[in-house]
């Protein structure tokens, strides 16, 4: 029997074109057979060609796709539908550039286009622009929801309104709680609220639902990144780079966690293989000048920052980046280029907040204080917007503190924690000379430098067994805990801690300033440890705090009362524990430091139970990684010129000295308690 035609079988151009279009998602080795058979009756029939291109890119031929769209764009420029193919090709071969291109032209042409604001959310994240890929994702879901609730939900996220959004969203996920949307949107409040414990368990319950979910997943490494959960961190990493190997945003995750296990060869070279490739991308030209500094190759990451400044004028992040070497200055033509970007109308929030930090460091240089100053409240306003603070709560929290740890507590758990006298907490305040020790403790020959570990803070909410349905909060909870409990604690802080030491040495210095609040937890599950306390006058410090953006954390900071009030907290805190267990904390002085070097660093090694070493002296000569923003200033022998430099602003801190009040006159000891 004679085979049928091509009419006979398919009726017409239009029919065979719909019946193609129905296989192309599930069979597009079918799609590709019926799009080329049409092409044979109808050659150059322009749905024919695109319908074949969308079944050779979902079929793996992704060039070949390519090869089609490129002539059809030049046919049909104004089509939404062959740019967004396009769009699609370019990104399936890895071509970001040319699919950023497709993908905008699309949302151009068609702003409604949920499908491709979504793909054009997903090539933002993949060069790293995540305010990009934020405000695209955005659009996508106001563009793609029907459901009123999670509308709003979106809306209020996107518009910055986090205390909104976040109800709204619980609300959804009440009522929905398979919503994998919702849950990533929730999450995604959760970080910027600085609440990573709910951002994680959010973003795990979405990857149980939707295991293929990248951009989840990416936020999902970036909240155990940020908790210093490194090795977890990399497996989500590894994984995701298994699914798309090409992605920069990926690969540039996977060179910071490299660095934050002090891998910096392997950061680097994952930094410059990324930049061979796409040396076009501001973000990741930053990443790696952090990456130099830290090293101590302080030249090249000057060239680096102001690569990604040559790139993006207006990249605020860049410019504070070279203002936080500390020993950069500004020239005339940088500052009059960070004033004419803030007078620019369309600056985004964060590159505003912090091109008022930078211009304050630029104006402080040159003298001019008064304008240096006002350009730091700028940007503590902005920065404030975004990082709230309870004062209260804190202050709350220290009294709690202070009441649980008693004496009479205290004694009856002596010594029950683990035996290893490996770690020296170094803690206090941030910019208190905290570095400075850290640095020259880890010139001995038997000390381990890290970085600032987040590892006490994992180990004190694995130890808050209440908290719920009425039950003790921390540190209240711990009367309940076992005694056996203390050194499975000290233990778990030892083993969680293990990845960073890399040079096996018997001591490890651990020197996240916040700390403090957990002395009490220190001695108890570490009782051999070493605590150190790092302090300096409270305006230097306050002022120093104020000059400051943090990359997270230290919300206090943003605001000159709420700075004072803090320290306040601090001194009180640290009063308790001198009178609990005298002689249990070393108290170094940053004034008395930097007045007699020798005699204090004596005095430190001598509290650690570890003999003199000349280096120690020598600290700056010490070749290792410094991750703070004293990093260059550790590298340079100690110097006085900062001791009193809060003078210079003293006409404007007149909230910072109110709020101290008698902790202030007392320095450098605590005000005597009123009866």
């Amino acid at each position: 029997m004679a085979s049928p035609t091509f009419d006979e079988r398919v009726g017409s151009v239009a029919s065979a074109l719909a019946h193609a279009g129905g296989l192309l998602a599930s069979r597009p080795d079918l799609a590709e057979a019926q799009a080329r058979e049409i092409l044979r009756v109808a050659p150059g029939h322009p749905d024919a060609l695109m319908l074949l291109a969308g079944a050779l890119r979902r079929g793996g031929d992704a060039l070949g796709a390519r090869n089609i769209l490129l002539t059809l764009a030049v046919s049909h420029a104004r089509s939404p539908a062959v740019r967004m193919e396009l769009g699609m090709a370019h990104a399936s071969l890895g071509s970001t550039l040319e699919a950023l291109e497709a993908l905008t032209e699309v949302t151009r042409l068609d702003p409604d286009s949920p499908l491709a604001w979504h793909a054009l959310g997903d090539q933002r994240l993949i060069i790293g622009d995540m305010a990009g890929a934020e405000a695209a994702q955005g659009r996508w879901v106001r563009g793609s929801i029907d459901d009123p609730l999670l509308l709003d939900g979106a809306r209020a996220l996107f518009d910055g309104r986090m205390d909104v959004a976040e109800q709204v969203l619980r609300d959804q996920l009440n009522l929905h709680p398979t919503d994998v949307a919702a849950g990533r949107m929730l999450a995604d409040a959760a970080i910027r609220l600085g609440r990573l414990g709910d951002a994680e368990q959010l973003l795990v319950r979405g990857l149980e639902t939707a295991p293929g979910f990248m951009p989840a997943r990416y936020n999902y490494a970036i909240v155990l990144h940020r908790q210093q959960r490194t090795a977890e961190a990399m497996t989500q990493v590894e994984l995701l780079l298994r699914q798309a190997p090409g992605t920069v945003a990926f690969r540039n995750l996977r060179a910071a966690l490299l660095a934050q296990t002090g891998d910096f060869a392997g950061a680097l070279e994952d930094f410059e293989a990324v930049l061979d490739n796409n040396p076009d991308q501001p973000g990741i030209w930053l990443s790696y000048g952090h990456a130099l500094k830290t090293i101590g190759r302080r030249g090249d990451a000057v060239t680096a920052y102001r690569q990604a400044l040559t790139l993006q004028p207006d990249f605020g992040e860049a410019y504070w980046s070279l203002a936080n070497l500390k020993t950069v200055r500004f020239t005339e033509v940088d500052i009059e280029a960070m004033k004419r970007q803030l007078a620019a109308p369309d600056l985004s929030h964060e590159d505003r907040t912090y091109l008022h930090f930078a211009l304050g460091k630029g104006l402080e240089d040159a003298g001019a204080l008064e304008s240096s100053f006002k350009q730091y409240a700028l940007g503590n306003a902005a920065r404030r917007t975004t990082a709230p603070y309870d004062a209260e709560g804190n202050a709350n929290y220290v009294r709690r503190t202070i009441a649980t740890f008693g004496e009479g507590f205290l004694e009856a758990r002596a010594g029950v924690g683990a035996a290893a006298a490996d770690p020296i907490f170094v803690l206090g305040l941030p910019r208190s000379g905290s570095t400075l020790i850290e640095q020259i403790l880890a010139s001995h020959s038997a000390v381990e430098g890290t970085m600032e570990l987040l590892d006490l803070t994992a180990v004190a909410r694995r130890a808050a067994v209440g908290g719920l349905g009425g039950a003790p909060a921390f540190p209240e909870s711990l009367a309940a805990l076992p005694l056996a409990d203390f050194a499975t604690l000290g233990e778990d802080y030892l083993e969680r801690t293990r990845v960073q030491r890399r040079l096996g040495r018997p001591f490890f210095i651990d020197k996240f300033p916040s700390n403090f609040m957990h002395v009490g937890l220190i001695h108890l599950i570490l009782p051999k440890a070493r605590i150190i306390d790092a302090r300096r006058h409270p305006l230097g410090c306050g002022l120093s705090l104020f000059k400051q953006h943090f990359a997270q954390g230290q919300n206090y900071s943003y605001d000159l009362g709420d700075i004072g009030r803090h320290y306040a907290d601090y001194v009180a805190l640290m009063a308790h524990f001198d009178a609990v267990l005298p002689g249990r904390v070393h108290r170094v002085i940053y004034e008395e430091m930097v007045r007699d070097p020798e005699g204090e660093v004596r005095r430190l090694l001598d509290y650690c139970g570890l003999p003199f070493e000349p280096q120690c002296l020598r600290f700056h000569e010490t070749d290792r990684a410094v991750r703070t923003a004293s990093s260059e200033q550790v590298r340079r022998p100690i110097f006085t010129d900062g001791v009193d430099h809060w003078r210079g602003f003293e006409p404007w801190l007149g909230p910072l000295k109110d709020a101290l009040g008698p902790v202030l006159d007392a320095y450098p000891a605590a005000p005597a308690q009123r009866s």
